[in-house]
């Protein structure tokens, strides 16, 4: 059997949750407080995803970047070539907080959004 230890990230208690393993399959989790603890532990397991938080490049703007982020978690072997396709796009103003900035990023269903206004210099 194995065991894996995971720190929640759902809420501030940050529970050490252990997860037993036999082979791929999820066989027992402890140490969560509350069902989100469990639910991040199998999902965690199962298929870990992550909000993937960045910049993308401007022009013609007051700033020189843009900060933007998934409007979801994507998962989380796909965070690379995100951020690769993100480095291909340069914005133009206006772009305000919550645009879509790349729709559908990499066929994940999972649009990528401006987290900070840009408008012309």
């Amino acid at each position: 059997m194995i065991k894996r230890e995971l720190t929640c990230i759902v809420c501030p208690n940050g529970c050490r949750l252990v997860v037993e393993m036999e082979g791929k399959e999820i066989v027992n989790i402890t140490g969560y407080e509350c069902k989100r603890g469990l639910k991040y532990a199998e999902d965690e397991i199962i298929a870990p995803k992550r909000t993937l938080t960045t910049i993308v490049k401007a022009e013609k703007g007051h700033l020189p970047v843009v900060s933007v982020r998934t409007k979801e978690p994507i998962p989380k072997e796909l965070i690379g070539k995100a951020v690769m396709e993100l480095s291909k796009i340069t914005l133009k103003p206006p772009i305000n907080v919550g645009d879509v900035v790349v729709k559908n990023i990499l066929n994940t269903g999972v649009d990528v959004i401006a987290t900070r206004n840009l408008y012309s210099k």
